[in-house]
């Protein structure tokens, strides 16, 4: 359905392929749509409608069903048989009237028929009436394919802990970020909804609250709107205990590099812990590249295990 005060799709100047072998036929409907703004072409047979197909495409194809050779019904089967083509609206010209052949024309993957002898008008409309839906399908289309890249993208650029959340608790987006915490801090909860312990908080206003889990601490701040139905945005920052880090700072590192060297500990990417720590990620690498000259070690694997075991000989 178009919106109200908008105008529908323009499907005027369409290419329409006219396959008949009567050129009585072929002359009515050329004037036809000629008259109608439209730029016909012709084939006089199957075979000639599908070399036609290789040249030219299409808005919408006019197929006579009873042609010498390939028919109608044999063409149209060609072309939905070819991704190219597939998705050419075919209508199919017959003087036959049994409800049969009018159902092989659907099978065949048509999506209307005309009657011979043609009212120009008739042929017209449902030309016009499928252009138009066509050309609203591809908006609809190409509108949901949009959304998707647009929500993908949201989704990979927010490396924040994001979620939106109806009143009641039930999910409404969930970065990547979030769904990580989720899981590391609470106990599986219902599908598509948040733990309990969040739920008992979302009409906190602008409120927060600190959960405690065995990597840390995850600090939760809730925003929303005064109307009680609105969503509720929840934001997560992950913090560790006081202290964590403090034995860390034995191995000469500075008090950054401790913290950059704990969240490598607890299995932290670099981009994850410019987000703990509030620096960029290219800083984060620079940090982790001083810790394993400090440490006089290889890599990350390496740092790790100092890490564990210095906090584990401490007791953290």
């Amino acid at each position: 359905m178009i919106a109200p005060g908008t105008e529908g799709p323009d499907t005027t100047g369409a290419r329409i392929l006219i396959v008949d072998d009567t050129p009585g036929n072929l002359a009515l409907l050329v004037d036809a749509l000629q008259g109608a703004g439209h730029r016909p072409f012709v084939a006089t047979s199957g075979e000639a409608a599908l070399a036609r197909l290789e040249q030219t495409m299409p808005a919408l194809v006019l197929l006579d069903m009873r042609m010498p050779g390939m028919d109608g019904l044999e063409t149209c089967a060609r072309i939905q048989a070819d991704a190219r083509w597939r998705d050419i609206p075919v209508i199919f010209m017959t003087a036959v009237e049994e409800p049969e052949q009018k159902v092989a024309a659907f099978a065949a993957g048509a999506v209307d028929y005309v009657t011979k002898p043609f009212h120009s008008d008739e042929v017209l409309a449902r030309i016009g009436a499928h252009l138009r839906l066509r050309a609203l399908q591809r908006r609809l289309a190409d509108e949901l394919a949009w959304r998707a890249d647009t929500e993908r993208a949201l989704e990979a650029s927010l490396a924040q802990a994001v979620v939106v959340a109806a009143p009641d608790g039930r999910v409404q987006f969930c970065t990547q970020r979030a769904t990580y915490l989720l899981k590391a801090f609470f106990a599986p909860s219902e599908a598509g909804r948040l733990p309990l312990a969040l739920i008992e908080r979302l009409g906190d206003g602008s409120g927060r609250s600190v959960f405690e889990g065995s990597q840390g601490l995850l600090h939760a701040r809730f925003v929303r709107d005064a109307a009680p139905e609105s969503p509720v945005l929840v934001m997560f920052e992950e913090k560790r205990r006081e202290g964590d880090c403090a034995p860390l700072r034995a191995l000469g590192l500075s008090e950054r590099e401790a913290e950059v060297l704990f969240w490598m500990s607890r299995g932290k990417t670099n981009p994850e812990i410019s987000i703990i720590v509030g620096a960029a990620t290219a800083t984060v690498k620079k940090h982790a590249e001083n810790i394993y000259a400090r440490l006089g070690v290889e890599g990350r694997g390496d740092a790790m295990l100092r890490a564990l075991d210095v906090l584990g000989r401490a007791g953290a």
